[in-house]
């Protein structure tokens, strides 16, 4: 064992430092053991003790080691994608929706949200806009958003009083601290425009819009939220960078899907995962068969219930379908 690591750390230090003094205890026990025979049985006994504590002591402080090695490797910021399904203009709307219930769920975490790109409908909703959120433990609480959102109302639009189906995807991308995959700028295609809507005559005069193109695999992303093109090359590389690797991660566990259990659902982008029906006031999850009231306060961010289910029912603690009041 290496006590010195150890002891550099601040996290072990007082542990290490308790062991180095227990370690020379047992050599003095050992070496009266040694000189006096008479001692040996006592000592034998006091020896067991100094053992056990320092292998807890051991264990204590590769634990802690290893919690922050498993902390220091996840990843620090999302790329969170929204796109409208079917349903025409209530589907980008709808899109629009989800997205502003991921920022004031954001804001009330005290994480960075950031718009990086949009496309809008001819009504404001958004045919397709990307994010980005940095904050501790984004990711393991919004993983679970990836798939098919499904919502059921009245539009606004509707003069029969008729009730539409609408859905949007969601994909949320982790951003790793160390690349997983690695790009070779020979495959990129780059493209530069000058970025649209507001943001004064700099944003409309100048070439500062960046759309990558990943010419293997035809993917493309494009990335408008920053003022100087380099910044926004920058972002536009981390978007594509955690597209690949999320398709690369995806192919390895498609590939040891068999042997996984307690998952919920398949993963897969085009299941549906979620129903939100206004008029019932009801949002269901239809992976842990699970529904809450007050959709209202649901869409102003307060969606920690649900993102606490979908973790339990990954950990396997899926039960019946139950209605929750939020």
């Amino acid at each position: 064992m290496d006590i010195e690591a150890f002891k550099t750390n601040h996290k072990t230090r007082y542990l290490a430092e308790e062991y180095e003094r227990l370690s020379r205890e047992e050599s003095s026990v050992r070496t009266m053991i040694e000189s006096d025979p008479e001692m040996a049985e006592l000592g034998k006994g006091e020896l067991d003790t100094l053992l056990m504590q320092m292998e807890t002591l051991e264990k204590q402080m590769n634990d802690i080691v290893s919690a922050g090695k498993e902390e220091e490797e996840k990843p620090k910021m999302i790329i969170l994608e929204v796109r409208a399904g079917a349903g025409g203009e209530e589907a980008a709307i709808f899109a629009q929706d989800l997205a502003m219930m991921y920022e004031r769920f954001a804001e009330k975490k005290n994480w960075d949200f950031k718009k990086l790109d949009e496309s809008l409908s001819e009504m404001g909703g958004y045919k397709e806009a990307s994010f980005e959120i940095k904050g501790k433990d984004a990711y393991d609480l919004l993983k679970w958003e990836t798939g098919v959102h499904r919502i059921q109302r009245i539009p606004a639009t509707e003069k029969m009083g008729r009730v539409h189906t609408s859905t949007a995807s969601v994909v949320v991308l982790p951003i790793f601290p160390e690349k997983h995959f690695e790009i070779n700028p020979a495959d990129l295609e780059m493209e530069f425009s000058r970025s649209g809507g507001a943001g004064g005559q700099n944003v409309n005069k100048v070439e500062t819009a960046v759309r990558i193109i990943h010419r293997p695999t035809g993917i493309a992303v494009r990335c408008t939220s920053e003022r100087s093109q380099v910044k926004n090359r920058e972002k536009a590389l981390s978007m594509l960078s955690a597209r690949l690797e999320d398709i690369d991660r995806e192919k390895k566990e498609n590939a040891v899907a068999s042997e996984r259990k307690n998952q919920i659902g398949t993963g897969d982008r085009s299941e549906k995962i979620r129903t939100y029906n206004v008029l019932q006031d009801r949002v269901t999850d239809h992976r842990i068969k699970q529904s809450w009231s007050n959709i209202e306060k649901i869409f102003l961010g307060y969606i920690d219930a649900i993102l606490e289910a979908c973790a339990r029912g990954a950990e396997g603690e899926i039960g019946e379908e139950t209605d929750e009041q939020d």
